[in-house]
């Protein structure tokens, strides 16, 4: 793709098509840009929450808030931990809410700095680990017996994110999803990533994306819906904004 952006005529040109700089067509096609480049140089890995790191792009951390606010879910399951600063983040908000949620977090290896951390954080004690594979049978039944009397449960999914192994945790963990709420199967971005210089020439297929077309693939309980805006007071696409998660948000409809 060659793109040309000229300031001055207030023009994109894009393979010889010409859009207007400031419009809702060169936003998306920008903003494509500058998630692939942001990616590349790592711009997730600057934030903190709450004084643990947290590797996500603000965007959508900030509509992952919107939903949690919207479902005030009893439990959100986690699979992938690092730092824990995920972790974090939902339990922070479910104590804002005030509910008594608790959030699950699951790893097949969480180092002890970063467990200690996330235990004696101020919210650690609204947060429980898990110890395992993802989508080790052993790992799936410890979470189930961890469900407790919850209601509404929400589960992200944020480990490996190659797509055999999100189409396991798919099939693993959504029967712990609540009517109404989703299953997540987050960093699909790296379908695009594919010709950027940290990427793999095989995450054009092997990715999350694709774990999420072939699990909904004859499903009628589950539907691909990504939220909406709640607040919007412009012209622009819910499912064009800029994110690091397309094509993840699977809602149970049944």
């Amino acid at each position: 793709m060659k793109l040309t952006i000229d300031t001055t005529a207030q023009t994109v040109e894009r393979d010889g098509a010409l859009l207007p700089l400031y419009s809702r067509e060169a936003f998306e096609l920008l903003s494509d840009l500058w998630v692939k480049v942001g990616w590349n140089e790592k711009y997730s890995y600057t934030f903190t929450w709450f004084g643990r790191p947290v590797i996500q792009l603000p965007e959508d951390m900030i509509r992952m808030q919107e939903v949690i606010w919207q479902l005030k879910p009893d439990l959100i399951i986690e699979t992938g931990v690092a730092h824990g600063g995920s972790l974090i983040f939902y339990a922070s908000l479910l104590k804002a809410i005030g509910n008594g949620g608790r959030v699950i977090g699951i790893d097949i290896e969480v180092r002890p700095h970063n467990r200690a951390a996330i235990e004696q954080h101020p919210l650690g004690g609204a947060i429980e680990l898990v110890i395992g594979s993802s989508i080790a049978p052993e790992t799936v039944e410890t979470v189930r017996q961890r469900l407790g009397d919850a209601k509404t449960v929400l589960v992200i999914l944020d480990s490996n994110h190659y797509r055999d192994h999100v189409r396991a945790e798919l099939e693993a963990y959504c029967g712990f999803v609540s009517p109404g709420s989703y299953i997540v199967a987050t960093d699909g971005l790296m379908q695009s990533l594919a010709d950027v210089p940290r990427g793999q020439a095989g995450w054009e297929t092997d990715n999350a994306v694709e774990a999420v077309r072939g699990f909904l693939a004859g499903r009628s309980d589950f539907v691909l819906e990504r939220p909406g805006f709640h607040f919007n007071e412009s012209a622009l696409d819910h499912t064009r904004m800029p994110t690091h998660w397309p094509d993840a948000w699977v809602k149970r409809i049944a």
